[in-house]
C-alpha cells in the first residue's frame, strides 16, 4: 500500500488498488502508519479487556460480593455480545462504512468501559461488561476487514504479522495491568482504574481515527438483512446461555430444551440465509465453499475454546492452587506472553513464506509445552515456583503467538473485497464463541471439581484435568489447519 492511498481523502471502493504496492513496511507514509496503529490500537483494547479481569477477579469478588456465577458472568457477559453482534457488525461495516462503524462502536465501549469503573455491584458491572462487548462487536470487524482490502501482497503478510504480535501484546499488558493496577489500589480504587484506563485511550482512537483511516465500503450498498441478524442473534443466545448457566443451576430441564432450540434457530437461520443469496445476505454462504476460509473458521473456533478454558482457570490455579499474590500471578502471565511475543515476530519475519506450516508448527510446540507443564504440576504440587515453569510457560506463549496472525491471514486471503466485513465478522465471531464456549466449560470441567472452593489443592487437581481438555483442543486444531494452503503462493488467485 502506498502511503497516498491514505494521505488523500477517504475513498469509497472494494477494489484493491491499481498502483504497485511497496516492497516493505519501512516505505509506507507517516498517514499510513497512523492509520495502522490506530486499528491496532483499537484491537489492543478489545484484547485487553478479555484478559484484565483475571488477575483481578480475586478483589473483583472480595469487594463486590460477587459469586462464582456472577465471576463467570465477568467474562462471558463481555464474549457473548460480541459473539452474538459480530456478524451484523461486519456487514454494517460493509453497508455503511467500516470506519464510521468503528468510531461508532468506539463512543460506546468507552462510555461503558466508564460505567465499569464506576459500578457499586455485580449486577451493574456485568451490565456495562455486556455493553462493553455490543461496542466490541461494532469495532473489531472493521479492523480485519479494513486491513484485508488496504494491504496487499508482502505489505499484508507483514501487517498480520504485527496484528499477531498486539494479539500477544494484549495478553502481556492486560494481566499486568490487572496486576499491578489492582495491587497498587491508585486513590482507594482498588480494580476499578483496570477499565477507567480505556477512556483516554478510546478518545485517541476517536480522534486519530476520524483523521487517518480510510473510509471504506460496498458500491451498491444493500438494506440489512434484519431477519436474519435477529435469527443469528437468538441462535447464538440460545446455545451459550444455557451452557454457561446449566452447571450452576444443576443442569434444569429448560437448559436442554434452549440448547435444542438454539439449534433449530441456527438451521432456521442458515435456511434463510441460503435463500437470500444475491440479495443481500447477512452471511455469503459462498464464503464457506473454499475449504481456506471453513477450515480457517473452524480452527479459530478452537483458538477461542482452548483460551477461554485456559486462562481463566489457569489464574484462580496460579492464586488459590499456588498462593500467589495477584501481582506474582500477572507475572506468569508475562512469561508467557513475552513468548507470545517471540513467536508472533517471527511470523512477522517471515513474510508469508512458510504458510499453514508455520502456525501448525506454534500448535504442535504449544500442545507439547503443555503436556510438560501439566507433568511439572502435578509433580511439583503446592511448591511449584514461578521460576520453575518458566520454560514450559514461555514456550507454551512462543507456540500460541506462531498462530493468530497466520491463521488470520491465510483464512481471509481469498474473500472478495466487497465481504470482507462479513467475513471478518464471521471470522472474529469464531474465536469470541470459542471464548464465551470455552469460558462455559469452565463450569463442567473446573468449577465442577471445586465447588467455588478457594481450597489449594482442589484447584490444582481441576487445573492439570483442564490441561488434558485444552491439549485435546489443541490437536483438534492442528488437524483443521491442513485445510489452509501449504505453499505461500497459494495463498491468493
Amino acid at each position: 500500500m502506498s502511503s497516498s492511498a491514505l494521505d488523500n481523502e477517504p475513498q469509497h471502493t472494494t477494489q484493491p488498488p491499481t498502483h504497485p504496492t511497496t516492497p516493505g513496511l519501512s516505505k509506507m507514509g507517516l498517514a499510513a502508519w497512523i492509520a495502522l496503529l490506530v486499528l491496532l490500537g483499537a484491537e489492543l483494547m478489545d484484547m485487553i479487556d478479555q484478559s484484565v479481569v483475571l488477575t483481578a477477579l480475586p478483589a473483583i469478588q472480595e469487594s463486590t460480593g460477587a459469586g462464582p456465577d456472577a465471576v463467570q458472568w465477568l467474562t462471558t457477559g463481555y464474549s457473548l455480545p460480541i459473539a452474538v453482534g459480530l456478524i451484523t457488525g461486519g456487514r454494517l461495516g460493509d453497508l455503511y462504512g467500516r470506519r464510521r462503524i468503528l468510531l461508532i462502536g468506539t463512543v460506546v465501549f468507552t462510555t461503558a468501559s466508564l460505567l465499569c469503573g464506576l459500578a457499586a455491584g455485580p449486577g451493574v458491572l456485568i451490565g456495562a461488561r455486556g455493553l462493553q462487548g455490543g461496542g466490541v462487536a461494532l469495532m473489531i470487524p472493521q479492523i480485519l476487514a479494513t486491513l484485508h482490502v488496504t494491504f496487499e501482497g508482502q505489505n499484508r503478510s507483514k501487517v498480520f504479522g504485527l496484528y499477531g504480535a498486539v494479539m500477544s501484546l494484549a495478553n502481556v499488558l492486560g494481566p499486568v495491568m490487572g496486576g499491578l493496577l489492582t495491587e497498587s489500589d491508585l486513590f482507594g480504587l482498588s480494580w476499578r482504574p483496570i477499565f477507567l484506563v480505556n477512556v483516554p485511550v478510546g478518545l485517541a482512537v476517536l480522534i486519530l481515527g476520524r483523521r487517518f483511516i480510510p473510509e471504506s465500503t460496498v458500491k451498491k450498498a444493500d438494506r440489512l438483512d434484519l431477519t436474519g441478524m435477529l435469527l443469528s442473534a437468538l441462535a447464538i443466545v440460545l446455545i451459550v446461555f444455557p451452557l454457561t448457566e446449566g452447571h450452576l443451576r444443576h443442569w434444569p430441564l429448560w437448559c436442554f430444551a434452549m440448547l435444542g432450540t438454539g439449534l433449530l434457530a441456527l438451521g432456521v437461520f442458515l435456511r434463510h440465509q441460503q435463500r437470500k443469496q444475491g440479495n443481500a445476505p447477512l452471511v455469503p454462504l459462498s464464503l464457506f465453499r473454499g475449504r481456506q476460509f471453513s477450515g480457517g473458521m473452524a480452527a479459530q473456533l478452537m483458538h477461542g475454546l482452548l483460551c477461554g478454558l485456559f486462562f481463566m482457570t489457569w489464574t484462580l490455579y496460579l492464586q488459590r492452587g499456588l498462593g500467589m499474590s495477584p501481582l506474582h500471578a500477572a507475572l506468569a502471565f508475562v512469561l508467557l506472553s513475552l513468548g507470545e511475543l517471540a513467536g508472533a515476530t517471527v511470523t512477522a519475519k517471515s513474510g508469508g513464506r512458510f504458510a499453514r506450516r508455520l502456525p501448525q508448527a506454534g500448535a504442535l510446540i504449544t500442545l507439547a509445552s503443555m503436556a510438560a507443564y501439566g507433568l511439572q504440576a502435578d509433580a511439583g504440587r503446592a511448591g511449584l515456583t514461578l521460576l520453575a515453569m518458566t520454560a514450559p510457560v514461555v514456550l507454551i506463549g512462543f507456540g500460541l503467538g506462531m498462530v493468530g496472525g497466520p491463521l488470520a491471514d491465510l483464512s481471509l486471503a481469498r474473500v472478495p473485497h466487497e465481504d470482507a466485513g462479513a467475513a471478518s465478522g464471521l471470522f472474529n465471531t469464531a474465536i469470541h464463541l470459542g471464548i464465551a464456549l470455552g469460558t462455559a466449560l469452565t463450569a463442567l470441567v473446573f468449577f465442577a471439581a471445586t465447588g467455588g472452593s478457594p481450597d489449594a489443592g482442589l484447584n490444582r487437581d481441576a487445573f492439570i484435568t483442564v490441561l488434558w481438555w485444552v491439549g485435546s483442543l489443541l490437536a483438534l486444531m492442528w488437524a483443521l489447519m491442513f485445510c489452509l494452503p501449504k505453499h505461500a503462493n497459494n495463498q491468493t488467485d
